[in-house]
């Protein structure tokens, strides 16, 4: 968990590290299996920072949609189902997702710090909700093909 708290930290804006920082706290001192949900002030400070894709993420989180694809190399890659029925990759080490609104509204356009995908992947890793999957070296290769792919067409 620290080592994903330290990639966060060397792109995102120190109040979205401290708020995260601050929801991984509170995880750990609930129980998230019995219950535990996020206090009203985390969720607010959500909708304050990320607006509307916020709610969207935490949909996300709740559907278990973030899965956390591990192959015997070390590499790791999330895969997001997405509420249109598409997976997304994310690479939460560098802070990219593979969907059109990351593209659109966070590389071009600047308006947003994160997509509600990658956003999720970091609540997941917060709340402890990810999904996870180890598989092959050329497993781990094929679904980045494919995305490249897909990204291409």
């Amino acid at each position: 968990m620290a080592m994903a708290v330290v990639a966060r930290a060397l792109t995102l804006p120190a109040v979205v590290e401290e708020l995260l920082s601050e929801m991984a706290e509170a995880a750990r001192d609930g129980a998230p299996s019995t219950g535990w949900r996020l206090p009203d002030e985390h969720l607010l400070s959500l909708k304050f920072v990320f607006g509307s894709s916020a709610v969207q993420a935490l949909d996300l989180v709740d559907r278990q949609s973030v899965t956390l694809l591990s192959s015997p190399s070390g590499r790791r890659v999330y895969q997001v189902l997405g509420s249109s029925g598409r997976t997304y990759v994310c690479l939460a080490s560098c802070h990219y997702c593979s969907c059109p609104a990351f593209a659109f509204s966070v590389l071009r356009k600047s308006d947003s710090l994160l997509c509600k995908h990658l956003l999720a992947v970091y609540l997941s890793q917060v709340m402890r909700t990810c999904q996870q999957l180890s598989v092959s070296d050329k497993q781990l290769t094929d679904v980045l093909l494919m995305e490249k792919t897909q990204e291409a067409s």
